[in-house]
């Protein structure tokens, strides 16, 4: 496997384009558009908020339904959630407008949306919009990355990701792009993902692909706790790599499964690293766990752990918040056991042995936790499972942004 540069665009077959549709930004691109010369199998992965977005719901039944995607219209400012039925007509209307711009079925259209919740959508602009991207489509990076930047909110930069694998002799490409900054928590966040591949694969093997992977990337984020109501992971294969599709777990399967994980977890870290208002990545390494199910817990407790967040923003190795957050998890485990280190680019620095601080050095420490990318890494020494968490420091700047977020 081979990372490249690029994002929805770099597998063949896949266009993209963008437009400043003023739906509610004035000085920036607000819509994209992810477009496939060829129909693709779909899988999706959503929010398990009980208050789903209507594009949630739009979504969940073209993947459930639909014999295959070819378009995704993307929009940021509105949420369109907690709309009703105008909502949800609303991306009926952005599916038929796609349909006809595109000489497409409508059912074949993917929608989604990012932002305020509660407002409707102004569809003449959103329509607007559909019929400028659509004669401006094409294939290269410039055009992807454009579309990364029009789905933006609170992003402080585009998220791209884009790799290669060799599958019977045939050059397989999988590039996606994400947005996310704020309201997301594990189980689906406010997030939006679009991944895409010219592999051939059936659709249920791309489905289980997704689901599985999602738990150990997208679902190991946190920024704030809040998971929101319009998540959204698509996946599109398109077929056009020519390869023997793959219809079971064999290794070209696994491959795949590889090269998906690298796109989700490079996307999730960028989400978690773009944190509203945050200074770092917080990663948490749970190591020495009797489970998995364990070590999950453990490090989603840390990460989300605003006292733990607010001493990464002051680079404060307070390891009692660390160890508090464990114990308040739920999960079983002997805290005069534990080990604890911090590690970044500038070193690795244990801060505990067997419950009990060490003679570490505080300057030292601090010095290590200033690094953008800061790592936690507790053994609980009891088994050979691990799991690994994402998230950011709490800073000042996250309450200014959402204090006036709507207004």
């Amino acid at each position: 496997m081979k990372i490249i540069e690029g994002g929805v665009t770099a597998a063949k077959g896949f266009f993209a384009a963008s437009t400043a549709a003023g739906i509610k930004y004035k000085d920036r691109t607000d819509m994209a558009l992810i477009y496939s010369e060829t129909p693709c199998r779909v899988a999706g992965t959503f929010t398990t908020n009980i208050v789903k977005a209507a594009p949630v719901k739009w979504d969940q039944k073209i993947v459930r339904e639909s014999a295959y995607a070819q378009a995704v219209i993307v929009n940021s400012g509105i949420a369109n959630a907690c709309t009703g039925a105008e909502g949800y007509g609303y991306c009926q209307a952005t599916a038929d407008a796609a349909a006809e711009a595109l000489g497409i079925p409508a059912d074949s259209v993917l929608v989604a949306s990012t932002g305020v919740i509660g407002m409707q959508l102004p569809m003449d602009r959103l329509t607007d919009g559909i019929r400028a991207m659509a004669p401006k489509l094409d294939g290269s990076l410039e055009s992807g990355a454009g579309a990364a930047r029009a789905i933006m909110t609170t992003d402080t930069r585009q998220k791209e990701a884009a790799v290669q694998f060799e599958v019977g002799g045939r050059t397989v490409t999988v590039g996606g792009m994400c947005k996310g900054s704020g309201m997301i928590h594990p189980n689906m966040c406010t997030m939006l993902a679009f991944v895409t591949t010219d592999l051939v694969i059936s659709k249920e093997l791309l489905q289980e692909a997704l689901s599985e992977d999602i738990r150990d990337t997208y679902n190991m984020i946190s920024v704030d706790g809040d998971t929101s109501t319009n998540d959204t992971v698509l996946l599109l294969a398109n077929g056009q790599a020519g390869n023997a599709e793959i219809t079971e777990k064999n290794a070209d399967y696994e491959a795949f499964r590889q090269a998906l994980n690298t796109i989700n977890e490079t996307l999730a870290k960028k989400m978690a690293g773009d944190g509203e208002g945050c200074t770092a990545l917080f990663e948490v390494k749970i190591i020495g766990a009797e489970s998995k199910e364990q070590a999950v817990t453990l490090s989603k407790s840390v990460i989300t752990s605003n006292l733990t967040k607010a001493a990464i923003f002051g680079h404060d190795a307070n390891w009692g918040r660390i160890l508090c957050a464990m114990g308040y998890s739920r999960a079983l485990f002997d805290p005069e056991k534990v080990d604890l280190f911090f590690e970044s680019a500038a070193g690795k620095l244990q801060i505990i042995r067997d419950g009990v601080a060490l003679d570490y050095s505080e300057e030292e420490a601090t010095r290590i936790l200033s690094e953008p990318e800061v790592t936690a890494i507790a053994d609980v020494k009891m088994g050979d499972a691990s799991a690994t968490a994402w998230g950011c420091d709490l800073t000042f700047d996250y309450v200014k942004i959402n204090a006036d977020y709507r207004s």
